[in-house]
């Protein structure tokens, strides 16, 4: 079998990151930092133009009718880029959302107890809830309208240590989250007949938006890695000390050699999660991606030295921004549990779509 990148996919990446590199480069990710992480909708229309968050979606619905490697491919760029903005609920609100697959609107999720990214600018609320009952089919319900607004609210920001991530904390757990919805709905039910509809009920399953956002999120954690090992091996033979580059001493050679080794292990991984959809699979490559976003953000900034905490150096954002990608969605702890639960049974979890409606442990939301 082979699992080498077709021309189709390759060509796909290449495009993505020209795109990237003419749309947002590093004069834009610093003019982003300035603006406290505010989105440039500007930016967010020109990634729907180019079919980043309608990829998957059928060409008879107006998409471009790829799948989910080919997603995580995309991915990857937006984490090597470190675009800002909820990427990942908005891809998957595509076709479920109006103005979502277009990038006319902005999406974000509600899911599990941690903060919320962008809540104050998003135009739709997914809230992807607690695990249905095993055959029960429930969907995700997104707010708008004043549902939404009645939500926004009843949250409250909260320091975020990634400058282009602003965080709110939304109403704690689902009970909360849908109290504030039907409160809302009530308040506009006499003017229902005139009010456009608060709320959408996508057909999707819970479960599916959790472990697909999960290995999405691997796809940007594995692109930021690769990139911080970029940026390490190029300031090891440009940096010098003593007379010779930092890149000529061994502990620095041993760095730069850990990083590749934890890159390529994570990519492997996290592709191969991609063509099954298998989500044991999906937990044990965002363990690997993740490890390997934060651990080569640090050892990138070790070997930038003290010039690694200014402004100087972009990996500081990459370190911060994989420490909140690893909280989200799927992180850790639950990652381990749900390989665990799967080491100790007889067999694997069915690479169907009913694997997506095991009960999984409580994992983080995010963009």
């Amino acid at each position: 079998m082979d699992f080498q990148l077709s021309d189709d996919q390759r060509a796909l990446r290449s495009g993505m990151r020209d795109l990237l590199g003419a749309v947002f480069d590093r004069d834009r990710l610093r003019a982003a930092v300035e603006r406290d992480g505010v989105l440039d909708r500007s930016l967010w229309r020109e990634l729907g133009a180019a079919g980043f968050f309608a990829l998957r979606l059928p060409e008879e619905a107006g998409g471009v009718g790829l799948g989910l490697p080919e997603a995580v491919l995309l991915f990857e760029e937006a984490g090597r880029a470190l675009l800002p903005g909820p990427l990942v609920a908005t891809h998957l609100a595509a076709g479920l959302v109006k103005g979502a697959a277009e990038g006319e609107a902005v999406v974000t999720a509600v899911a599990g107890g941690l903060p919320v990214a962008h809540l104050a600018e998003a135009d739709a609320v997914l809230l992807v809830g607690v695990e249905p009952p095993a055959g029960e089919a429930r969907g995700a319900e997104a707010l708008t309208g004043e549902a939404l607004r009645a939500f926004v609210a009843a949250a409250r920001p909260v320091r975020s240590m990634d400058p282009l991530t602003p965080l709110h904390r939304a109403p704690t757990g689902r009970v909360s989250a849908m109290e504030t919805f039907r409160v809302a709905s009530e308040r506009t039910r006499a003017d229902a007949e005139r009010a456009p509809a608060t709320t959408e009920r996508t057909p999707a399953h819970a479960g599916r938006f959790r472990f697909e956002a999960a290995l999405l999120t691997a796809a940007e954690q594995l692109g930021s890695a690769a990139r911080t090992t970029e940026a390490a091996v190029q300031h090891a033979g440009s940096r010098e000390q003593f007379g010779s580059p930092v890149g000529a001493f061994q502990a620095v050679k041993h760095l730069c050699a850990d990083m590749l080794a934890r890159t390529e292990p994570a990519r492997a991984a996290v592709y191969a999660a991609a063509v099954t959809g298998d989500p044991v699979e999906i937990a044990a490559a965002k363990l690997l991606a993740d490890e390997a976003a934060v651990r080569n953000a640090r050892d990138c900034l070790q070997i930038h030295g003290g010039m690694g905490f200014t402004w100087e150096a972009d990996v500081h954002l990459h370190l911060k921004r994989a420490w909140l990608r690893a909280a989200s969605w799927l992180d850790g702890a639950g990652a381990e549990d749900l390989l665990a639960a799967d080491l100790g049974s007889a067999g694997r979890l069915p690479r169907s779509s009913a694997a997506y409606g095991r009960p999984v442990p409580e994992a983080g939301g995010g963009g």
